[in-house]
């Protein structure tokens, strides 16, 4: 049957119609069949009512976490003596790991620390990272560091706060980073894999570990033909296993489509099918404390609509017609022709465009 909604579309109700108790009904012939047996049914009424249509997508997804780093050691060769263990989270002035028992600590910004930090270097945008974070991390008691582009004398002294909180003495504080002592990433990191195990030898450039952010997401993969009905900052309902759903909202719709290739078995691997093209959306989700759920399947209803004030009966009202078309029974008895709308098959409603008014009773089987 042709339905007026896109692929993939589900519609949610906001207003119910009631349904009557059952009662024994007898299958009416349609139009001029000829008779046959009736067939004896349990029945109930719905009533007609006026209420408010929202358009939804419903589509799965998976819930993970936000974000795919990896941390790469740029500083001097050695053996790795500690690393930490997957599923660790390490936040920011946190240490990654050691080599030769020399720490490697983690700061926050986008900028890769390429260089090493004293007083006397040029200025770049490094230096504001640097100092963005001795600030956030409590070390610029006096309010001194102006928060910019260039190293100062208050940079330095900053330095040796955090050098004093790692146990350094005073005659060990230097107010100097050598490059190599902090890794800039994006967000605080959730461990996935050590690279490297402890006891191996560590060299510049080599991949120590890798992990995601400790933010938590749903991946989907959206059909292209959906794409234009889901915007950055649209706010969508994840359906989770085993727990209520809770709220989430779409931080990353994507612009580059994939298709699956199509494999024909034996012979050579065929073209994709751009019917199959999905783009991926990125939703952010804050779980229930306490739960753990990784890589889970989930459900994402996406609102893409509302319209109000339409008429709305169970879609079970609906019987085929000869010739094609939808038509439903009053209450009476009497077959009423009607044209459907938008369908809501997750709570089972259907909008009337022509053919009802409020308040009229259907025929709908029995619950």
């Amino acid at each position: 049957m042709s339905r007026r909604r896109g692929t993939g579309t589900v519609l949610a109700v906001a207003v119910a119609a009631p349904l009557a108790a059952g009662v024994a009904y007898a299958a009416r012939p349609q139009g001029n069949a000829p008779d046959t047996p009736a067939a004896t049914v349990a029945i109930g009424t719905a009533t007609v009512t006026q209420g408010t249509l929202t358009e939804r997508i419903q589509v799965g997804g998976v819930l993970g976490y936000l974000g795919s780093y990896t941390v790469d050691h740029q500083g001097a060769p050695g053996v790795l003596t500690t690393g930490p263990d997957s599923g660790d989270t390490i936040g920011r002035g946190a240490v990654l790991y050691r080599v030769a028992d020399a720490p490697v600590r983690l700061l926050l910004g986008s900028v890769p620390a390429y260089r090493g930090f004293r007083y006397g270097m040029s200025d770049g945008p490094d230096v504001r990272q640097l100092e963005r974070n001795l600030v956030a991390m409590g070390f610029d008691p006096y309010h001194r560091i102006t928060v910019d582009r260039h190293f100062s004398a208050t940079t330095a002294a900053a330095i040796r706060r955090w050098e004093t909180s790692w146990g350094r003495s005073a005659s060990q504080r230097t107010g100097r980073l050598a490059q190599g002592e902090v890794v800039f990433l994006p967000a605080p990191l959730r461990v996935t894999q050590l690279q490297i195990r402890v006891g191996g030898t560590v060299g510049p450039g080599m991949t120590v570990l890798s992990g995601t952010s400790t933010d938590r997401a749903v991946t989907v993969q959206l059909d292209t033909a959906q794409r234009s009905t889901v915007h950055t900052g649209d706010h969508v309902e994840v359906g989770l296993p085993d727990a209520d759903p809770i709220p989430g909202r779409v931080t990353g719709v994507g612009e580059v489509a994939t298709a699956p290739s199509a494999d024909s078995g034996n012979g050579p691997q065929q073209p994709a099918n751009p019917d199959t093209a999905t783009v991926p959306l990125t939703i952010a989700v804050r779980l229930p404390r306490g739960s753990g759920l990784d890589q889970a399947p989930v459900t994402v209803d996406i609102v893409t609509g509302t319209r109000r004030d339409v008429l709305l009966v169970p879609i079970a009202a609906l019987l085929a017609r000869p010739g094609g078309g939808y038509q439903v029974r009053l209450a009476g008895g009497a077959a009423v022709q009607v044209e459907p709308g938008s369908f809501d098959e997750s709570n089972g409603q259907v909008e009337i465009v022509r053919g009802l008014t409020a308040s009229q009773t259907v025929e709908v089987p029995a619950q």
